[in-house]
């Protein structure tokens, strides 16, 4: 058995522990929270960037990338999907509708690229070439927008009704978020590539 001492010091080692790991737990919470309030969703942005919070802390850029990274992952799971769709409905339904989508596909297909584009640039950003390289991020980031953007007003015109659509919405979403985090960025500057 142990003794009364030890077990109250093992007691308040344990507490300490908990109170440190809650404190870290709330700051990382803290962080994404913060970084989310420049989005126009901000719900969506703490979900799917929580994941980056301790990775990223309170560094604009890291925040920045992370958005440009999820938004990149799921543009490319919609592009797969919508072009499965496209050759799951040769010769099924209007032409219209068929055409609708295939070129919701190919705007998915540029919107890929840019976001591509985007992160490379983004892992590579220099102080010296900051405003040069931020000026391509968001012009990319931006024409991806605009491409999702194409795909629902085709979609819209078309009017086709399958669960596609919601899939092409969230993506909006998440790269306005991008788009958002990576113009507080430009706007922050290079002194926040040292920020820790």
């Amino acid at each position: 058995m142990a003794r009364p001492s030890t077990t109250i010091h093992i007691a308040v080692s344990l507490l300490l522990i908990a109170t440190v790991m809650v404190s870290a737990t709330n700051a990382t919470d803290d962080n994404v929270r913060e970084a989310c309030k420049a989005t126009r969703h901000p719900a969506l942005c703490v979900r799917t960037l929580a994941p980056f919070s301790r990775a990223a802390g309170r560094s604009p850029h890291r925040w920045a990338r992370a958005a440009v990274s999820v938004a990149l992952a799921e543009t490319e799971r919609v592009r797969r999907d919508l072009s499965g769709e496209v050759r799951a409905r040769i010769g099924m339904g209007s032409p219209r509708a068929r055409a609708a989508l295939a070129d919701c596909a190919e705007c998915f297909g540029d919107a890929v690229g840019e976001l591509w584009s985007s992160l490379m640039t983004l892992r590579t950003l220099r102080a010296v070439t900051f405003r040069l390289q931020m000026g391509d991020v968001e012009t990319w980031v931006s024409a991806a927008l605009t491409d999702v953007f194409t795909c629902i007003d085709g979609l819209k015109e078309a009017r086709w009704a399958g669960t596609e659509e919601g899939k092409v919405v969230n993506v909006t979403c998440l790269a306005s978020n991008a788009l958002a985090l990576v113009n507080r960025l430009a706007v922050i500057g290079a002194e926040s590539l040292n920020h820790p």
